[in-house]
């Protein structure tokens, strides 16, 4: 069993940038593929980014790519999301993932098996 909380959502202004982390409990999180995903008012959730379990690999969506940056410190059980140039249509609930698993599906909600409560970041123009 794995719970996930995220932290560090909030207001900021356009080009404005904010840091999340998502704390795990549990002795395995160094196991786990880690993703992050977003909800928008009215849309459905949607894939942000994903680091390997070692921290080696990491993937991004086209809309993010060159602003936001995941990473993670396996000895603190904790991932993060660095997010820079931020726009208004970043905002949303910001949600992290556990994956025991791996693999190529890193895009796909159902690849992972664990979900936070998720942590509001709302942009203003």
């Amino acid at each position: 069993q794995v719970q996930l909380v995220e932290s560090g959502g909030g207001l900021v202004q356009a080009g404005g940038s904010l840091r999340l982390s998502c704390a795990a409990s549990g002795r395995t999180f160094s196991s786990y593929a880690m993703g992050w995903f977003r909800q928008a008012p009215g849309k459905e959730r949607e894939f942000v980014a994903a680091i390997s379990w070692s921290g080696g690999r990491t993937y991004y969506a086209d809309s993010v790519k060159g602003r936001f940056t995941i990473s993670r410190d396996n000895a603190k059980n904790t991932v993060y999301l660095q997010m820079n140039s931020l726009k208004p249509e970043d905002t949303a609930v910001y949600y992290c993932a556990a994956d025991w698993a791996g693999g190529s599906h890193y895009a796909k909600e159902g690849q992972y098996d664990y979900w936070g409560q998720g942590t509001q970041v709302t942009v203003s123009s």
